[in-house]
C-alpha cells in the first residue's frame, strides 16, 4: 500500500468517527420547541468550543492569516445564507427554515473538515510518530462535532440514519484533503492557518446568527446559557485531553 493511500485511510477513520455523534439520539423521538432550543444550545457550545481550539492552533501558525481566514468565513456564511433564502429548500424530511439552518450547519462543519484534512496530511509529512497521535485526536474530537450536527438535525425531525450520514459527509474532506496535503506538504502548510481561521469564523458567526437566537426564543435564557457554557468547555477539554 502506498504512503498516500495509507494517509487517506487514516483520514477516512477520522471521518467515520464523526458518525458516532448520532448515537446519543438512538432513542430520541419527536422534539418539542423547548427540546429544539436546548439541542441548539448544546450544538452552539460544541461549535464555539471547536472554534476556540481552531483559533488557538491557527494563531500559533500565523495570526494575520487566521484573522483573514475568519473574515472570509463570516462572508461565506452571509453569502450562503442569502443565497439559500432565495430558493425553496428540502433536506430529507426537513424543509423551509429548518432545512436552511440544517444545510448551513452541515456546510460550516464541512468547511471545518477541509482544514483538519490538511492538518492530517501535513502531520504525516513529519512522520508517523507525530501524525498518528494527531489523527487519533482529530478522530476523537470529531465525535462531539457529529453530536453538534446530529443535535441540529434530529431536533428538526431528521432520522437517525440521516444524522449519522450527514455527520460523516461533513468530514469526508478529511481523507480527500489529507492525501494531496501529504504529497505536497510544503505547499499546503502555509494555507493551514487560513483554513483554520475560515472554519472558526464561519462556526462562530453561524452560532450567533442562527442557532442561539432560535434557542433563546423557545427556552429560558439561563438554561440556554448554562448548556452553551458547559458544552463549550466540554468540547475544549475533549480536544485538549482526549
Amino acid at each position: 500500500m502506498s504512503d498516500v493511500l495509507r494517509v487517506g485511510l487514516y483520514g477516512l477513520v477520522t471521518a467515520l468517527a464523526t458518525g458516532l455523534g448520532a448515537l446519543p439520539f438512538v432513542r430520541a423521538k419527536g422534539a418539542s420547541p423547548r427540546s429544539v432550543a436546548l439541542a441548539n444550545a448544546v450544538a452552539s457550545g460544541l461549535m464555539l468550543g471547536a472554534s476556540f481550539e481552531l483559533v488557538v492552533e491557527g494563531t500559533s501558525l500565523g495570526g494575520v492569516q487566521t484573522i483573514a481566514g475568519a473574515a472570509l468565513g463570516i462572508v461565506f456564511i452571509l453569502v450562503t445564507e442569502r443565497a439559500l433564502a432565495r430558493f425553496p429548500l428540502r433536506l430529507g424530511a426537513l424543509k423551509g427554515a429548518d432545512a436552511r439552518r440544517a444545510i448551513l450547519v452541515v456546510l460550516v462543519m464541512t468547511a471545518h473538515s477541509f482544514s483538519e484534512g490538511v492538518a492530517v496530511g501535513v502531520a504525516f509529512g513529519g512522520g508517523e510518530s507525530l501524525a498518528i497521535p494527531i489523527t487519533l485526536a482529530i478522530a476523537v474530537h470529531n465525535v462531539p462535532e457529529g453530536l453538534a450536527i446530529s443535535a441540529a438535525l434530529k431536533s428538526r425531525g431528521a432520522s437517525l440514519l440521516a444524522c449519522a450520514g450527514y455527520s460523516v459527509f461533513s468530514s469526508l474532506p478529511q481523507p480527500l484533503m489529507a492525501m494531496p496535503a501529504f504529497a505536497f506538504v510544503h505547499a499546503f502548510a502555509p494555507v493551514l492557518p487560513y483554513g483554520l481561521g475560515f472554519a472558526a469564523g464561519a462556526m462562530v458567526f453561524m452560532v450567533l446568527l442562527e442557532l442561539l437566537p432560535e434557542a433563546y426564543e423557545d427556552a429560558r435564557r439561563d438554561g440556554v446559557g448554562l448548556l452553551v457554557t458547559l458544552s463549550m468547555f466540554a468540547m475544549i477539554l475533549a480536544q485538549r485531553y482526549l
